[in-house]
């Protein structure tokens, strides 16, 4: 089984670098990874043509759409954010869309913010909280990929448990299974929503 154990920078790729990449796009030869485990540094996944790889990388961010990985012997591959269940969250105007962001923000909660939407993981206390201020939510299937800033660097350990303590009875917990070289949870370009979970398998 190939490790890739090295981040590349897309932008730097040579000319021979990003050939391979384009040629094994073509052949659909990439990682289809969720938010969920693209901030994990280490663990097994299986490319679109079902080769299991292991992926070993410094405790840095977060995997990006498109990054580019090496092994030891040069080979690349690159990773693509999947499709996952997210909370698309509309207002009427952009200040109703502020204080959704504001709200969401406050409770240390992912988001992926874009001109007109807000993007977060399902969470149906959250999506009553932006109802009750006027706010729309709709649950859609998108590539998720939130801000970095307040909360980057914490997820190196995968210690994201979305803790939220808080007085507004928010206090849910989510304690994650340990990731240590598990499976990844991969996707097929076909169907989204196919985990392919195996979990607590080392690397050999």
């Amino acid at each position: 089984m190939k490790i890739y154990t090295q981040r590349l920078d897309p932008a730097a790729l040579s000319a021979k670098q990003q050939a391979v990449i384009d040629d094994q796009k073509q052949a659909h030869h990439f990682l289809y990874l969720d938010f969920d485990t693209r901030q994990r540094s280490r663990f097994k996944a299986q490319t679109q043509q079902q080769q299991a790889v292991g992926i070993d990388l410094p405790r840095t961010e977060t995997i990006k759409n498109g990054s580019v990985l090496a092994n030891n012997q040069g080979e690349l591959i690159q990773v693509m954010a999947a499709k996952q269940a997210l909370i698309k969250v509309t207002a009427d105007n952009s200040f109703d869309l502020m204080r959704g962001a504001y709200h969401l923000g406050n409770r240390h909660v992912p988001l992926m913010i874009t001109p007109d939407a807000l993007y977060f993981e399902p969470d149906h206390v959250l999506e009553a909280m932006l109802g009750q201020l006027g706010l729309h939510t709709q649950a859609v299937q998108a590539a998720f990929e939130p801000e970095t800033g307040a909360y980057k660097g914490e997820h190196g350990g995968h210690a994201h448990g979305h803790a939220h303590s808080h007085t507004d009875s928010h206090g849910h917990s989510h304690a994650h299974h340990s990731h240590a070289y598990a499976y990844a949870h991969t996707h097929s370009a076909q169907s989204d929503n196919g985990h392919s979970h195996s979990d607590g398998n080392a690397y050999d």
